[in-house]
């Protein structure tokens, strides 16, 4: 079947950064499905993987990706919750190999149902980024949905990136916080708005000074999304006595005593924690996804698919990887197809 990986980790403008390739047919055993890969997005975790991970030990090239939209061609004999046809989306795992190919092996309980109003690549663009969103908005800083009125604030640093695009949807939707997402272009600013944020600041000027600008002193809940450590400071500033505070991207060092005085609480996210310990409650990515394609089959979640980027190709993927390191990509990236 076809694939794309990589034998060594460099940078994106190496000729073999990413190179087109032929693996061996996988065979689903135990809960695992078996998927035809219809789309795949890519996200930033590609990257960073892509330029420090070497291929597992006894194979020769490591295949990224961790988002993909598909349909089921077999099930291993412990499966329960899906059948050979059925339309799926999913994230996988970090530590299995990675959606691009054309068929990919996943456990089901982090697979869920694709909502029946998407299309392949309308749906490839959302699984990662929405559970990323979903579990650091309920489960991390535990906000409860509902539309019960409340003063709280949250502020979404980099609201208009991937995981931005759908937190902001996820938090002005379902719950009632008053929304405040930041971006710096007036393309990404105008992004962010249409996808319900009630306040939208540029982060290359102090956070602190935006916010008082635009009447909120403090905010009650800060999640950091890119380039926390430019930040940190500000951020510190602007929270809240008692609030809460979330990050999902890697500062080299945070002092988090500077939250002290404040009574601070700080909550990581990474979405791939279930799948990658086999957590108890590892089958509520499943829930999650399912909840997730309701809501989008509803009406009141959109895609965050911004821009098509061809079929399933080594240049193809080197191009959106460029695109994703420049810091200058809107909604998420999606390739569809194998040519």
């Amino acid at each position: 079947m076809k694939a794309v990986g990589y034998q060594k980790p460099q940078a994106i403008s190496a000729a073999d950064a990413l190179v087109d390739i032929t693996l061996p047919e996988p065979v689903a055993t135990g809960r695992d499905l078996l998927v035809e890969v219809k789309a795949v997005s890519v996200n930033p975790v590609d990257t960073k993987v892509r330029k420090s991970a070497l291929p597992p030990e006894g194979q020769t090239h490591k295949v990224l990706g961790w988002d993909a939209s598909g349909i089921v061609r077999a099930v291993g004999p412990e499966v329960t919750l899906f059948k050979p046809g059925d339309r799926v989306w999913y994230a996988g795992s970090i530590a299995r190999t990675g959606t691009n190919s054309e068929r990919h092996l996943v456990d089901e309980r982090i697979v869920g149902h694709m909502p029946a109003s998407l299309d392949f690549a309308q749906a490839a663009a959302l699984p990662l980024t929405a559970i990323t969103a979903w579990e650091m908005l309920f489960d991390r800083l535990g906000v409860a949905p509902g539309k019960r009125p409340t003063a709280q604030t949250l502020l979404i640093i980099g609201a208009s990136g991937g995981v931005g695009s759908i937190l902001t949807q996820l938090a002005s939707r379902l719950t009632s916080l008053t929304v405040i997402g930041t971006a710096s272009r007036p393309e990404t600013q105008a992004w962010v708005k249409e996808l319900g944020a009630h306040h939208v600041i540029d982060h290359s000027q102090p956070l602190s000074e935006e916010l008082r600008r635009i009447g909120f002193p403090t905010v009650d809940l800060i999640v950091s999304l890119t380039q926390t450590e430019a930040h940190f400071d500000q951020i510190v500033e602007a929270i809240a006595p008692q609030g809460r505070f979330g990050l999902i991207d890697d500062p080299t060092s945070l002092d988090v005593t500077k939250f002290k005085r404040k009574s601070v609480s700080v909550h990581w996210e990474l979405m791939f924690t279930r799948a990658l310990f086999g957590t108890a409650d590892m089958i509520g990515q499943h829930r999650l996804l399912n909840e997730v394609a309701a809501l989008v089959d509803a009406g009141l979640i959109r895609t965050t698919l911004a821009e098509r980027f061809g079929t399933i190709n080594a240049d193809n993927l080197k191009r959106a990887h460029a695109l994703i390191e420049s810091g200058k990509a809107r909604g998420k990236v999606v390739l569809e197809g194998w040519a």
